[in-house]
């Protein structure tokens, strides 16, 4: 009896160790519970940009990549107008922060909540990742509501109101 219990527990034991060993601890969005953003979390490929998918222990969030090289988390605040770089792949358009060269950190801009995704350009590239049926697929379920703007073009005296885009995106 006793031996048995020994080998249960012994089970359980690598069983915890083995379950742990591919999650990744990382903390929800304030809005990770937003409908819209299970919708996004449904729709996450098994691979990106060739990197497998990993579970996370955290709502609305999923990575790529072992060692991790692209995180992705839904339920931010939506960006207010900014100077920052903005571009658009394949009708979602991304902030993007380069602060943490060759990591970037590229937040959806015109959608709410808004979805981040922080990628390791030493392993893949951020448009491998954001392209077509990648990243940007699942994003673009959430709906636009405005659209970059190229500062040399925007109107001067409309004070930071977003442009909306014509073509019903």
């Amino acid at each position: 009896m006793l031996r048995r219990l020994a080998a249960v527990a012994g089970l359980a034991a690598i069983a915890a160790v083995s379950g742990c060993a591919t999650t990744v601890h990382l903390e929800p969005a304030p809005r990770a519970d937003d409908p819209l953003c299970a919708e996004v979390s449904v729709r996450m490929p098994d691979t990106v940009a060739g990197l497998e998918r990993h579970w996370t222990d955290a709502q609305a969030t999923a990575v790529w990549g072992d060692p991790t090289a692209v995180i992705l988390t839904c339920g931010l605040e939506a960006l207010a107008p900014t100077t920052e770089q903005c571009v658009t792949i394949d009708g979602v358009d991304w902030v993007v922060d380069e602060t943490d060269r060759p990591n970037l950190r590229m937040t959806t801009y015109g959608r709410e909540p808004a979805v981040q995704v922080y990628v390791d350009t030493t392993v893949v590239t951020a448009d491998s990742v954001l392209a077509g049926s990648a990243l940007g697929g699942p994003v673009s379920t959430i709906p636009k509501t405005t659209q970059c703007t190229d500062p040399d073009t925007a109107d001067p005296d409309v004070d930071d109101a977003p442009t909306t885009e014509s073509d019903g995106d």
